[in-house]
């Protein structure tokens, strides 16, 4: 019975795979512009001479866990939520006498918009890291957080599961 439905069907289970299988490639493709273009290339630094302390108060009231390190256009470095545990609190260190420049990451892995959404997820995977910067001709456009691409896949998901809900009801 499961044969004669199988093969009473099987151009439809070969056009829905087909389908299935172009939109896994076509987000393989999917750049990290997209991305950008969708949450926007603003992005929030300090300089390397900001304390610790009001470095977190940017932190806070924007409501992000990490900051660019720059100098005017140049970007120096990075800090995070993770710089501030293991690089001042479990050192004993002061947040308001510590300089951004002291303990900010400065060997930064950074993308640029033409690279794919599957490099960017394999690189934060691989490396550990959850913010990569973007650049362009060597100037900071965007930052990606590992959140933004998680909501970009989700809803990428959303778009899939939704055409293949309408082909297989039509």
């Amino acid at each position: 019975m499961l044969n004669n439905l199988l093969q009473k069907h099987q151009f439809r289970l070969l056009k829905l795979l087909s389908l299935v299988s172009k939109r896994q490639t076509r987000t393989a493709m999917k750049k990290i512009s997209l991305i950008l273009e969708k949450k926007g290339r603003h992005v929030y630094s300090v300089t390397a001479a900001t304390s610790v302390f009001d470095a977190l108060q940017v932190m806070m009231e924007k409501n992000i866990s990490a900051l660019l390190v720059m100098e005017k256009e140049e970007l120096l470095g990075i800090f995070t939520e993770r710089d501030y545990a293991r690089k001042l609190i479990l050192q004993g260190k002061s947040s308001k006498e510590t300089m951004i420049g002291e303990i900010m990451t400065a060997d930064l892995l950074t993308l640029s918009p033409n690279h794919t959404i599957d490099y960017c997820m394999e690189m934060m995977t691989d490396k550990k890291i959850r913010h990569l910067p973007v650049l362009e001709n060597k100037y900071v456009i965007g930052m990606i957080s590992i959140g933004d691409v998680v909501k970009f896949v989700i809803e990428d998901q959303k778009q899939t599961i939704q055409q293949l809900e309408t082909y297989i009801a039509s």
